[in-house]
């Protein structure tokens, strides 16, 4: 323990990371809010130096990550049911038993202390969680699991900290060992993946300014070749000199390969229908040399706001922000595009080593919703295509009534359309030309693209 967490401890004064990190996970229990914008809010609000806000967010997302398995382990040294509790207690307890359970260099003694110093304020609490929390730091890593569900399923579902409806969807797809790789891979620290603005910079240049300017260790991406993966990040991107001179834009490699599928030319016009926060408009001007006219549609002005802004950052000028659901615009410009990217709102269930608090909120029963919405945006997008031109449908999830049922409905009312893989793409397509990026095959974020073509 430092000098200075002795002096905190001895004041009865939490950790500022902690008490971070409990503040933005009461809130997205509460009152269902995102954690990366809550913590984003919190610790600008608070200004942190680098290695609190470290700390910070690596308890908020490996607590949301690994809330179900921290739940099962917390049960056996708590008289009441957790699900009972009030949610900041729920919250405490969680988030102590991550940092037992998960972090090795995190001081047993500083956590269960700084719980029991946030839990004060009401007559018992801050005993309940003082008792709860040392008898679970007095087992042994082997001694914390209890026994597990008798189900087979369950007890994977449990041990892998995922919803038991979700879990049983992929093992039903994939098999239990392949099902299980994908959940521990959606539970792992995602890697900082940075987009090298090639209109200033390249890969290698950007790497080296990197390396020199931020000290980062860095490498390429596997397959997208303007793409470079931060080992060893020293603070928030969006504080380097090389990001505000527009060297940059963070990107996940899969979202990267998005705009390779589409592949824009310089001179044409291209649109993105759903184009918040503009990482992917960008990347298609960037790809055209920010020769030609690229159409960015959205249907909330703040987070337009954000793709003009993205857009001055790298210096596009080719990028035309407008306000407006794609069902609205898509007659203004008939026929008018030669390329179209439709990367839809759905579940974000592709995505969840960087959402994770999605998997506890989505049910079976929202998937049905958003694909008769992302139908609808897709036939919208689709009569901007000009003849010839080619329309690529994208989504961050991997459930197939979001991506190939759409497709497949969307081909059967549209014989116009007809799929359009690539005869070479850098990532091996699926037999049926789907382009389809896993967390455990890939090491990328998980994404679902597949092309069409007009006649």
């Amino acid at each position: 323990m430092t000098p200075a967490t002795r002096r905190r401890a001895a004041a009865g004064r939490p950790a500022p990371a902690r008490d971070a990190a409990v503040r933005v996970l009461e809130r997205v229990e509460r009152d269902a809010a995102y954690a990366d914008l809550a913590l984003e809010a919190e610790l600008a609000r608070r200004r942190l130096p680098p290695r609190d806000a470290a700390l910070a967010t690596e308890l908020v997302f490996g607590t949301l990550r690994w809330q179900r398995y921290l739940d099962w382990i917390l049960a056996p040294h708590s008289r009441r049911r957790l699900a009972a509790l009030d949610p900041r207690v729920r919250v405490l307890l969680r988030v102590t038993a991550y940092q037992l359970a998960f972090l090795e260099r995190v001081p047993p003694f500083a956590a269960v202390n700084d719980a029991v110093s946030l839990a004060r304020g009401r007559p018992g609490v801050a005993e309940y969680v003082n008792a709860v929390l040392r008898a679970f730091a007095r087992r042994g890593p082997r001694e914390r699991e209890p026994a597990p569900p008798r189900d087979p399923l369950e007890a994977l579902a449990t041990r892998c900290a995922f919803p038991s409806w979700l879990a049983a969807r992929w093992v039903a797809r994939w098999g239990p060992a392949e099902a299980e790789a994908l959940m521990r891979a959606m539970n792992e620290r995602p890697p900082l993946t940075l987009r090298a603005n090639t209109l200033r910079t390249t890969r290698d240049a950007l790497g080296a300014r990197l390396a020199a300017e931020e000290g980062l260790a860095w490498r390429p991406t596997a397959w997208a070749p303007e793409g470079l993966v931060v080992t060893a990040p020293g603070g928030a991107p969006g504080a380097w000199r090389a990001f505000a001179e527009g060297a940059f834009a963070v990107q996940d490699e899969a979202s990267i390969l998005v705009g390779h599928l589409l592949a824009p030319r310089p001179g044409e016009t291209v649109a993105d229908v759903c184009a918040a926060p503009g990482t992917k408009t960008t990347h298609l001007a960037q790809l055209m040399e920010d020769r030609g006219r690229v159409l960015a549609l959205d249907p909330a002005p703040a987070r337009l706001a954000r793709v003009r802004e993205a857009a001055a950052r790298l210096g596009m000028a080719s990028v035309e922000a407008l306000d407006g659901p794609v069902e609205a615009l898509a007659p203004r410009f008939r026929e008018a595009c030669d390329a179209v990217l439709v990367d839809a709102p759905c579940s974000n269930l592709g995505v969840l080593r960087r959402n994770p608090e999605v998997k506890w909120r989505r049910q079976p029963a929202d998937l049905a919703p958003s694909a008769l919405r992302q139908g609808r945006i897709l036939t919208a997008a689709g009569a901007m295509v000009r003849p010839g031109g080619r329309l690529v449908y994208a989504t961050c999830s991997l459930e197939p009534e979001e991506n190939a049922e759409v497709a497949r409905a969307f081909l059967a009312a549209h014989p116009g359309f007809g799929p359009d893989p690539p005869a070479d793409f850098p990532l091996p397509l699926d037999p049926d030309g789907v382009l389809r990026c896993l967390p455990h095959r890939h090491g990328t974020d998980g994404f679902t693209a597949v092309r069409f073509r007009r006649a």
